[in-house]
């Protein structure tokens, strides 16, 4: 009503200046620019309100069992989800039923996967939308989107068979960061908002049930009236996998593919500490396209080792080093390797002087198993296997070169690390009470007496540390069979 009487007003008033014999182009041009504008802007909010709404339709669900390495935070989300799947039994124990899960982990770690399956396991309707959905310049659209998603949700939840419909959010963090934040407008602050009220509407005694689950990887950033109780009443941390989770990430991405038979799972999962489910998905998938180039028929174990490489360092790189470029490195990265094996035996899994994204070689260590504790002697350890490529160059040149500066800042951060600990001189400290230069040089005592000390070794094996640095200048790769076979030729290390 209000738009017809400020049209019609608008329309009298330019008639009213042309009897009065005034030029009204200019204003018939200004008044059709200015329609035409927020035409545009109320076409393209109800463009993107039907846009959400094509988004959050059903997908193809899978199982939990098809999810590898996550099985506490699946035990975790099963129990939460039991309210959708036994309401009767819930309300008898009088439990208050979840209004929200979030699920919190590292980016690759399966949550959407998570929720798909939740959403199998209840037989419940899936509707998924991401954050960045409900963020608009313009005021009141991302609550309108807020409403219609829940208002879709009560909608497919009634004409489902269970009565119940699983809503998912991806990078909740975007859509529910801290209010107050954002002071040029109030866009973001509305929009939670009108999430808050959504979430508090969820009614357990309603006949349509619907359970919000969220995913983030900033959960700091989060309002804590989102957070609180009653509203994400659980959160569900998705972490990297295990050793055993990786294991089984590994077996369920190479169910089609054509495996050889020296394939070697548990070295393969030892040798990807620190991998998310989506990156042993690449690896898998890398495996394959270089087995492909080689139009092999099989999967063979090196094609997984060296796309291990590739996921870590990227592509190798048609560009190539000058020959003296290439022999310091392979000096460089043999003293890695040596004093790796000297300190911590079977740590070396493979070495290269292939340059890789911005590296002219690499040293890739894998353990034997996965590690989250350490002490300072394991860390002095990591300390030594830094500093030996540069000390390597400086035995074999006379002097060293950049190549070391990352190597320098790892070994830097390790001697800190020791001190944040309390496992330096220093004791139990606070590190921010610690003046600069005290911490200066307890790291610096540190490191020095550390480099000394690998001098040494690489001195006593110094006829090792040049066997290999020659074989790697022909073969340019060395795996860890091919490394120890060199070990075991030399005399006996000295330890």
């Amino acid at each position: 009503m209000k738009k017809e009487i400020a049209t019609g007003s608008g329309v009298a008033g330019i008639i009213f200046l042309a009897i009065l014999g005034l030029n009204v182009f200019p204003f018939v041009l200004f008044a059709l620019l200015i329609g035409g504008f927020f035409y545009f802007m109320m076409n393209q909010g109800k463009m993107k309100l039907a846009n959400v709404g094509e988004n959050i339709k059903n997908t193809n669900f899978m199982k939990f069992e098809d999810i590898g390495g996550q099985d506490s935070a699946i035990n975790e989300l099963k129990e939460a989800l039991q309210f959708l799947l036994k309401p009767d039994n819930t309300k008898k124990m009088g439990i208050r039923p979840l209004k929200g899960v979030l699920l919190v982990g590292p980016p690759g770690t399966g949550k959407t996967l998570l929720a798909r399956a939740a959403a199998g396991y209840t037989s419940s309707e899936y509707i998924a939308a991401s954050g960045s959905e409900f963020i608009e310049m313009y005021a009141g659209v991302g609550a309108k989107r807020i409403r219609q998603l829940f208002s879709d949700a009560r909608k497919k939840a009634s004409n489902s068979k269970n009565k119940s419909a699983i809503i998912f959010i991806d990078e909740l963090e975007v859509l529910g960061s801290k209010r107050g934040g954002n002071s040029s407008h109030m866009e973001y602050d509305q929009t939670l908002n009108q999430l808050l009220v959504e979430m508090d509407g969820i009614n357990p005694d309603d006949e349509t049930r619907i359970l919000l689950v969220g995913a983030t990887n900033r959960a700091d950033m989060l309002d804590p009236a989102l957070i609180r109780p009653g509203r994400f009443d659980r959160q569900v941390q998705v972490t990297l996998p295990d050793k055993s989770g990786r294991s089984k990430i590994f077996s369920i991405h190479t169910k089609n593919k054509p495996l050889a038979e020296d394939i070697d799972i548990d070295d393969i999962a030892r040798a990807t500490f620190g991998f998310s489910g989506a990156q042993l998905e690449s690896l898998s998938n890398e495996a394959a396209i270089l087995a492909l180039r080689e139009d092999a028929q099989k999967i063979e174990h090196r094609h997984f080792i060296e796309a291990i490489d590739k996921v870590i360092m990227g592509e190798k790189l048609d560009r190539r080093p000058s020959q003296k470029e290439v022999e310091r490195v392979s000096v460089h990265e043999s003293g890695h390797a040596l004093i790796s094996e000297l300190v911590e035996e079977g740590s070396v899994s493979s070495l290269t002087i292939v340059p890789r994204g911005k590296a002219l070689g690499f040293m890739r260590k894998s353990s034997q198993d996965d590690q989250y504790l350490y002490t300072r002697s394991e860390l002095e350890k990591h300390i030594m296997v830094a500093l030996a490529g540069a000390i390597a160059e400086d035995f074999k040149y006379g002097n060293r070169s950049t190549g070391a500066k990352n190597d320098f800042n790892q070994a830097w951060k390790v001697s800190r690390e020791i001190v944040e600990s309390g496992l330096s001189s220093l004791g139990v400290v606070s590190i921010e009470e610690v003046p600069k230069e005290k911490l200066y040089n307890e790291c610096k005592e540190i490191l020095v007496n550390l480099e000394k000390e690998t001098e040494q070794l690489l001195k006593d094996n110094i006829n090792t540390l040049y066997n290999i640095s020659e074989h790697l200048l022909q073969e340019e790769s060395l795996d860890r069979r091919a490394f120890v076979k060199l070990l075991n030729s030399n005399n006996k290390l000295a330890v």
